[in-house]
């Protein structure tokens, strides 16, 4: 690796910002700590600024740190694609970073995954499972699949499939709490929320054509779908989540739909949400054209 030139200091610093210290950037890169801190007292030394706090335990990226992570990560992306675009050929090729909640990637995307790899073997695939949400323009991943209305951004998105919702628990919780007959009964259980912070706290129903919401409430809140899912199969209440992430559990009895005469039947956008334009890289517009095609099928497809 070439360290005297600036998109090698970018390297470094990307790797340590990653890594979370410079023992662990230094074992990934094949260089010594030492080595490593060199590099980034250079470059906080040509910035004229401090880019990171150091402590025994951690290291914390100051606000002009953040600034530099995301501007490097733009910038050695920018260069692997001009790299990747001289020997191409034709063939999309090169690194390709995917983002996906946990569900939803456990489902559908790893599948779609394995069998796009088998189709474009050149195309190294990185696949992040999170239900954190990633900064795509500040070069956190190239394809991040997102539920639901998007926010107004510069990014381009499109539409891979939707899912509805379901409210369920366990037969279980059901058989000592009882089973609502109607949305207000809602209010005396348990209910299991998202956590965070763009999650709505009120459920939407329909009765005689009226839509309507209950804001409910509970001793219990979790970041994923999974999360919920598995706290309702253990009989700790209900909840309302993604249909598509307990299809299984609804086929084999081990969670019960409730209430589904007051379902909405509303339906959540799933987009792939992507850099686009003139110089999106080839690999990007072959796994989102992927996405297009095949999201959703049960089997994953075969060439």
């Amino acid at each position: 690796m070439d360290l005297n030139g600036h998109s090698g200091e970018m390297t470094v610093f990307v790797r340590v910002a990653q890594e979370g210290s410079l023992s662990a950037a230094a074992r990934a890169l094949g260089l010594t700590p030492s080595a490593i801190s060199r590099i980034i007292a250079r470059t906080e030394a040509r910035i004229g600024t401090r880019l990171l706090i150091r402590t025994t335990r951690a290291i914390t990226l100051t606000a002009e740190g953040e600034a530099y992570l995301r501007g490097a990560r733009r910038i050695l992306a920018d260069i692997a694609e001009v790299e990747d675009a001289i020997t191409d050929q034709g063939v999309p090729r090169g690194r390709l970073r995917v983002s996906a909640s946990q569900a939803h990637g456990r489902l559908t995307i790893v599948p779609l995954v394995a069998a796009f790899s088998a189709r474009y073997p050149a195309i190294v695939v990185d696949l992040m499972l999170s239900d954190e949400i990633v900064d795509i323009l500040g070069g956190e991943a190239d394809v991040a699949l997102r539920f639901g209305t998007l926010a107004d951004s510069p990014l381009t998105a499109r539409r891979v499939g939707e899912t509805g919702s379901v409210i369920l628990a366990s037969p279980a919780y059901l058989a000592r709490h009882g089973t609502p007959q109607q949305p207000e009964d809602l209010l005396t259980h348990n209910c299991l929320r998202f956590n965070f912070r763009r999650a709505n706290p009120e459920w939407p129903f329909r009765r005689d054509g009226q839509d309507f919401t209950l804001k409910v409430s509970g001793s219990l809140e979790g970041n994923s779908g999974e999360v919920l899912s598995q706290l309702a199969r253990l009989g700790a209440g209900i909840t309302r989540i993604g249909t598509f992430s307990v299809q299984a559990d609804l086929d084999s009895g081990a969670l019960v739909p409730l209430l589904e005469e007051y379902n909405p039947g509303d339906r959540e956008p799933i987009h792939a949400v992507f850099v686009g334009g003139a110089a999106m890289p080839a690999r990007v517009r072959a796994f989102v054209d992927f996405l297009v095609e095949y999201h959703g099928n049960p089997v994953a497809p075969q060439d």
